[in-house]
C-alpha cells in the first residue's frame, strides 16, 4: 500500500522577493488564491509576465526536494523553493490538467513550475534550477474555496 498524499507544510508571501511565511492554515480563495499570498494580490514577480499563466498556488513534493537537494551544492529549505505547499505521497507531475482535491478545496493542475533562477537569488544559493529540474513541482488553479490545513489528505478527483 502506498504512502497517503498529504500537505507537509503550507508557504504564503505577501510581496515579491520577501521570504515565504509558515502557516498552519490557509484561506483558498476560488479563482484567486491563497488569501494573502503575492500572486493572489496580483504582485508576484512573475504576475505581470508576457507569458500569462494560472498562478493561484504552487505545489512542490517534499520528496522532490530531497532528491534535488542531493545534487545541490547548498540544500534547499522548502520555503527556499517559493512554492505555496509542500506535499507528500503523491507524483505532482502526473496532476497536470487533472483535478484533485487538497482537504475539501477542488485544484486543477496547469502546468509543471520549471524552475528558475529566483529561488537561488533570494537564498544566496546556487544551482536551484539545475538541482531541481523536473522536479520543479506543479502549478494549480483554486476551483473551490475553502480552508487548507497541514496534514490535509490530497486526492485526484
Amino acid at each position: 500500500m502506498s504512502k497517503e498524499a498529504i500537505v507537509e507544510q503550507i508557504f504564503i508571501s505577501p510581496d515579491k522577493g520577501v521570504p515565504m511565511v509558515p502557516l498552519e492554515t490557509v484561506q483558498a480563495i476560488a479563482g484567486v488564491g491563497l488569501e494573502g499570498d503575492r500572486y493572489a494580490l496580483g504582485i508576484g514577480a512573475f504576475s505581470k509576465g508576457k507569458r500569462q499563466v494560472i498562478r493561484h498556488v504552487s505545489l512542490v513534493g517534499l520528496e522532490a526536494i530531497e532528491e534535488s537537494n542531493t545534487l545541490a551544492e547548498e540544500p534547499f529549505l522548502p520555503s527556499e523553493t517559493r512554492r505555496n505547499i509542500v506535499t507528500s505521497g503523491i507524483d505532482l507531475n502526473e496532476l497536470v490538467g487533472e483535478s484533485f482535491y487538497v482537504g475539501d478545496v477542488e485544484m486543477r493542475g496547469v502546468e509543471l513550475c520549471d524552475p528558475c533562477g529566483r529561488p537561488s537569488k533570494l537564498a544566496g544559493k546556487p544551482r536551484f534550477q539545475d538541482a531541481f529540474e523536473n522536479r520543479g513541482g506543479l502549478r494549480a488553479e483554486v476551483l473551490s474555496s475553502g480552508l487548507i490545513a497541514v496534514h490535509d489528505t490530497i486526492r485526484v478527483a
